[in-house]
């Protein structure tokens, strides 16, 4: 290739790096731009979030928002029932996947592909709302916490994702255990697991996620508010700040105090995925991996 073929090249690469780079510092504004606005102004004082002050930096710099967030107990009723759901379900989530997963791994599995059939179906279809909700009540899950835990675990989509990597484990290692003497608990608990755990960090983190934003299911089957979780919660304020404006437009005072305290909420109830994801970035992205390169 002669020289200006090359310089036509390299300046072609320097226009389409240049565009992206454009292209992707814009998209990365548009994207942070909303959140940012969203915590100058849960740390702005009322008069400043009603006058529209605090657009790139609190305007009349105030934690009352915050203040009023941490005083409401029960707030901190709903953080506790948010974190118990979200830890007890991912490890029974994964944990249950898991052993589906680890048994259709295996080809000898008698049924197999009636399981594997069935599996694919609930992926394209449901029974709905009102029978699921039926369902729920008739198994006196309603206004109980285990409304939170038991429906939501297993997922045929994380079963398929675990499955594919136990595949990947090598024979070898059961072949060993089974030599020493170890059965099928001790050969999952012990070599399955402890290999997995990109797979497994995988899986937590879609089901963490999941569990934490998850409103609906309180939505639909809990009544009692001593029950509700975070999100819920979160929910409830911004229906009352709606009602105080609706009942009573003209008040500014009601109107931006409330939002202050929803903003707040907001930034709380997101803290705790933003903490944890970077923990487990490092095997979420070996989990998305899974099956993307073939030896």
């Amino acid at each position: 290739m002669n020289k200006a073929g090359v310089g036509s090249r390299i300046s072609g690469d320097r226009i389409f790096n240049g565009f992206n780079m454009v292209f992707l510092t814009i998209l990365t504004i548009i994207i942070v731009f909303p959140i940012w606005n969203v915590i100058v102004n849960s740390f702005s004082s009322a008069q400043a979030v009603a006058g529209g002050k605090s657009i790139f930096w609190p305007a009349e710099f105030s934690l009352e928002n915050y203040k009023a967030v941490f005083r409401d107990t029960s707030i901190w009723m709903a953080f506790l029932v948010s974190v118990a759901k979200t830890v007890l379900g991912v490890i029974c989530h994964v944990l249950f996947c898991a052993m589906v997963a680890y048994g259709m791994s295996k080809e000898y599995l008698k049924g197999r592909k009636l399981y594997t059939v069935m599996g694919v179906i609930t992926m394209f279809f449901s029974g709905g709302i009102i029978p699921t909700y039926l369902l729920i009540k008739s198994l006196g899950m309603l206004n109980s916490f285990w409304v939170y835990i038991i429906p939501a675990l297993f997922s045929y989509y994380d079963m398929i994702i675990l499955m594919n990597f136990f595949r990947q484990v090598p024979e070898s290692l059961e072949e060993a255990a089974r030599i020493d003497g170890a059965g099928v608990w001790r050969i999952f608990i012990y070599v399955i697991l402890p290999t997995s755990k990109s797979a497994l960090a995988t899986i937590a983190l879609f089901h963490g996620v999941s569990q934490w934003n998850d409103f609906m299911t309180a939505k639909l089957y809990i009544t009692e508010k001593a029950l509700y979780p975070l999100q819920m919660k979160l929910y409830e304020i911004i229906v009352q700040q709606q009602m105080a404006t609706m009942t009573n437009p003209t008040s500014v005072t009601v109107t931006t105090t409330a939002k202050g305290i929803q903003l707040a909420t907001i930034i709380v109830t997101t803290l705790p995925i933003i903490i944890i994801y970077p923990l487990l970035q490092k095997h979420f992205v070996t989990g998305m991996m899974l099956g993307a390169v073939k030896e």
